[in-house]
């Protein structure tokens, strides 16, 4: 199995930042895709940004120009870096995996527990 721990969420105030990790742990042979979801009380999970092993990124068009996301492969980490934040950003963040636990077994996808982001004055 594999366990995806997200961590950094809090209250901020608007224009204010946070950023945002998730760790992967147990049986990992590769981790293809990382990304962050998040979902806001009463609308649907929509995609905040992705990164591939290689590092190419996909943001979604709210986000774009204000989070950046990376990773560490060795650590099997994903950050997001949330700068400018506005209130329409509070949601609970979610972090996502494709992985393979063993080279000779099909990709999964892992959702992590996910992290409350409020961004209120």
């Amino acid at each position: 199995q594999v366990q995806l721990v997200e961590s950094g969420g809090g209250l901020v105030q608007p224009g204010g930042s946070l950023r945002l990790s998730c760790a992967a742990s147990g049986t990992i042979f590769s981790i293809n895709r990382m990304g962050w979801y998040r979902q806001a009380s009463g609308k649907q999970r929509e995609l905040v940004a992705a990164i591939t092993s290689g590092g190419s990124t996909t943001y979604g068009d709210s986000v774009k120009g204000r989070f950046t996301i990376s990773r560490d492969n060795a650590k099997n980490t994903v950050y997001l870096q949330m700068n400018s934040l506005k209130p329409d950003d509070t949601a609970v963040y979610y972090c996502n995996a494709d992985a393979l636990r063993r080279s000779w077994d099909k990709q999964y996808n892992y959702w992590g527990q996910g992290t409350q982001v409020t961004v209120s004055s």
